[in-house]
């Protein structure tokens, strides 16, 4: 009995241990998901200015749950393919665009947004909201001023602007351009940096060399973390940096709003989006509705760059039907589409956006 007693007792604190252990083997995305989720809970309970909500002003309904603010670490994969070098900077074919900025890396390496983790996302809720793109270029790649100005910011601390080795940001460096927009002053930020060439006060030209790429601070793998920020050096005040950065010579970028009937904002909302010409296929999310911010014209909740010109068929999935739109996508600026719900899209061809800063009347 004695020998029974001490084998059920054996076979007990086993499974107790395998459940507590959980599987040895599973999705390691999840696991990377969860370890940074749990790294930055002191972070978050310690920065009141971490749980601080900035209502989207496309939307701004405090009644909605809003997100948790936190940072993001999600280590971009290197998209393979290849894109002509940019337009100079600054460049605008509309007067409604700005791309004023050189992009921060280089040509011959990966200097295009990440396609699964653009501004605007939370990765369906499983990373951070997204105030930048990341740029996945190798470590120790030149990181380059997107744009002349005074180095505003340049090492470790750069959430909290106090010196901090465990800052987010990892070593970062922020710019203040010597140019504005629309009387606001301009940022940019170069995050998860390996090395840093620059100090504060420093004036420094377009295309000058900052430091170089690496993962430093909240960040599983080297990448480029870039932000433009309007009117202040604050992480509450980002816009869309593929509406700013130059695009590839002969390519073009895609902005929209998407609604439904009623005009609400569809938040982290797919569109398909294929290439007439190629059959290739992109997919693009729309915005979280907390903490980013749309252009000041466009009012948009999703943007895609480096598309090449040429025609494409868009494509979402609305309350069990299928939509779909046609349009020319034309090279060195903004093509803008419009989706309302039920009442399909607006296209004919690339339209003057509208202001729908307030839900349209049915």
């Amino acid at each position: 009995m004695k020998r029974l007693g001490l084998l059920l007792l054996t076979m007990m604190l086993l499974a107790v241990m395998l459940f507590a252990c959980g599987p040895a083997t599973g999705d390691r995305s999840s696991q990377a998901t969860a370890s940074f989720d749990a790294a930055l809970l002191p972070l978050v309970t310690a920065t009141p200015e971490a749980t601080q909500i900035a209502l989207n002003p496309m939307q701004g309904d405090p009644a909605r749950t809003p997100l948790p603010v936190i940072f993001p670490t999600f280590a971009p994969s290197e998209e393979l393919d290849w894109r002509p070098p940019p337009y100079p900077a600054p460049w605008a074919l509309r007067a409604e665009d700005h791309y004023f900025f050189w992009r921060p890396i280089p040509s011959g390496q990966v200097n295009w947004p990440h396609p699964f983790y653009r501004y605007g996302s939370s990765y369906f809720g499983e990373s951070a909201i997204h105030t930048g793109v990341d740029l996945g270029a190798e470590r120790g790649a030149p990181v380059l001023a997107a744009g002349a100005g005074e180095v505003v910011w340049a090492g470790y601390g750069l959430y909290r602007g106090i010196e901090d080795p465990s800052d987010p940001y990892g070593l970062a460096v922020a710019v203040r351009h010597d140019f504005g927009y629309q009387g606001q002053e301009l940022f940019t930020v170069y995050a998860h940096m390996q090395s840093m060439f620059v100090w504060d006060g420093q004036y420094v030209q377009a295309g000058e060399q900052l430091g170089t790429v690496g993962s430093t601070g909240h960040s599983d793998g080297p990448h480029l973390h870039f932000e433009v920020r309007l009117g202040e050096n604050s992480f509450f005040a980002t816009r869309n940096p593929e509406l700013w950065m130059v695009p590839p010579e002969g390519w073009a970028v895609l902005a929209g709003r998407v609604t439904d009937t009623s005009g609400f904002l569809l938040p982290e909302f797919p569109i398909e989006i294929r290439s007439l010409e190629t059959d290739k296929k992109w997919e693009v999310w729309t915005y979280v509705l907390t903490t980013i911010h749309p252009d000041e014209y466009y009012n948009e909740n999703f943007v895609i760059s480096d598309l090449p010109a040429g025609p494409y068929k868009i494509t979402i999935d609305f309350a069990g039907f299928e939509y779909e739109a046609y349009l020319t996508l034309y090279a060195g600026e903004t093509n803008f589409i419009l989706f309302r719900g039920r009442k399909g899209f607006v296209v004919h061809p690339t339209p003057t956006p509208v202001d729908l800063t307030t839900p349209p009347d049915l």
